[in-house]
């Protein structure tokens, strides 16, 4: 009698992950295709729709290590839950605000919590107790999660905008995050023992319960993990990766292209391509962190990247020709191929404690974002063109691939686990 195997259910848990952060993307697709509405509407300027934006990616970013903490204690489906039903109450307040400070409590504070609390350490925190085996190839497929929320959304909106307007869009976003909670509190589960089983591909025992709360566990895993040389290279990286994709592409591609003359929904078509391929580049990726360093991998991405945005000035025009659809497609294969290598080593260099660590390593990220959406908006407004914020971001992502290559001196450490009492770091790394 043939009995046929029974899949892991770390497999759907993985597969609820997906749909949450496809979710949790729609309002990561509404900044770049709403800029021009607000600005035509209520006459704000670039700079200050621009730091409406960077609040949200700031918070973002600095959510990410408490929410990972959060769901150590509160568990990951209530915790994913209660982020969507803040994205949705954010997208749909914007509906009525009059005044940019509203924007900048909508867009900013609501929104960036709830997309915070479902960023990278929630993929960090959902492959480090469910997968042992195909951890690497899980994390890319889950990051790009977002990519596809963005190549789903981006389009849409951006139609939706044009012929209905911005308020509709924002509902839109709203509706489609409360459409996912349902289904987060049906499937998801905190950890394979609640099922019964162990995770994919290894024997894991539950995770060490956090002394204290949530805060002063994410607070405490900083702490120990910033007097460690490790923590500081990944961080800087990262801040550098938040900088060339969120910050500044994500954010202000559309705009850029709009003043060479290029119409919106192209322009929009164009950045969800880059979706298209980047869902590609980060599986790949995820594929090859299972099997190549993830310090070369991450060197590499880092100086291609650099170089991309070196050329990308002399190719912006008004129509997309074969020169930006090979940047579209170059670019998007590197947007977040960096994020599987840095998960593998944060849990490398930090143990257990790897999530709440690179919730922190990715709050950095955020920063940079924010740093380069502001930055960029400003130097529009200097300059009347964004010349500069494209070469100064390639010169970074330069600096990052050194960076990277940097890890190497700490190597064959063996790893620590900052804040959550397992073990006190003996060596700086």
């Amino acid at each position: 009698m043939i009995v046929k195997a029974r899949l892991h259910p770390a497999w759907s848990v993985a597969a609820v992950a997906f749909i949450a952060l496809i979710g949790a993307a729609g309002f990561r697709s509404t900044p770049s295709v709403m800029i021009e509405p607000l600005h035509a509407e209520f006459g704000w300027s670039l700079g200050t729709i621009s730091a409406a934006v960077s609040v949200n990616l700031l918070l973002y970013g600095l959510t990410a290590p408490f929410a990972a903490a959060l769901m150590a204690k509160f568990g990951i489906r209530r915790v994913a839950a209660a982020a969507l039903a803040l994205v949705a109450l954010g997208s749909g307040l914007t509906i009525w605000m009059r005044a940019s400070w509203q924007l900048m409590l909508c867009w900013g504070v609501l929104v960036g919590l709830g997309t915070g609390t479902l960023a990278l350490g929630f993929v960090a925190t959902i492959t480090g107790r469910w997968f042992v085996r195909h951890r690497g190839l899980v994390t890319g497929v889950l990051t790009a999660g977002g990519a596809t929320g963005n190549l789903i959304f981006l389009p849409v909106l951006s139609r939706i905008v044009e012929s209905s307007g911005w308020r509709t869009a924002a509902l839109t976003v709203s509706v489609v995050a409360l459409l996912v909670v349902p289904l987060i509190l049906w499937r998801l589960r905190d950890h394979p023992a609640d099922l019964g089983v162990t995770a994919l591909g290894g024997v894991t025992e539950l995770p060490p319960k956090p002394t204290g709360g949530a805060a002063r566990t994410a607070l405490r895993a900083l702490r120990d993990a910033a007097g460690t040389r490790a923590f500081w290279l990944l961080a800087g990286g990262f801040a550098i990766c938040g900088a060339t994709t969120n910050g500044l592409v994500g954010t202000h591609f559309i705009p850029a292209a709009h003043d060479h003359g290029m119409p919106n929904t192209t322009a929009a078509g164009l950045l969800a391509l880059v979706g298209v391929f980047d869902i590609v580049g980060t599986i790949a990726s995820g594929w090859l962190t299972d099997r190549v360093d993830s310090r070369i991998l991450l060197g590499g991405y880092y100086a291609l990247r650099g170089l991309s945005l070196l050329i990308l000035p002399s190719i912006l025009a008004a129509t997309a020709h074969p020169g930006m659809l090979v940047f579209i497609i170059f670019y998007g294969l590197d947007w977040v191929a960096t994020v599987p290598p840095t998960v593998t080593l944060c849990r490398e260099y930090f143990g257990a404690a790897g999530p709440v660590v690179f919730g922190w390593v990715f709050a950095s990220h955020q920063i940079g974002a924010a740093i380069a959406t502001t930055a960029a908006g400003l130097v529009r407004d200097q300059f009347g063109a964004y010349t500069w914020a494209w070469y100064s971001a390639g010169g970074l992502a330069l600096l990052g691939s050194i960076l990277s290559l940097m890890l190497f001196a700490g190597k064959h450490l063996k790893p620590i686990a900052p804040g959550l009492g397992l073990a006190v770091p003996a060596a700086k790394a």
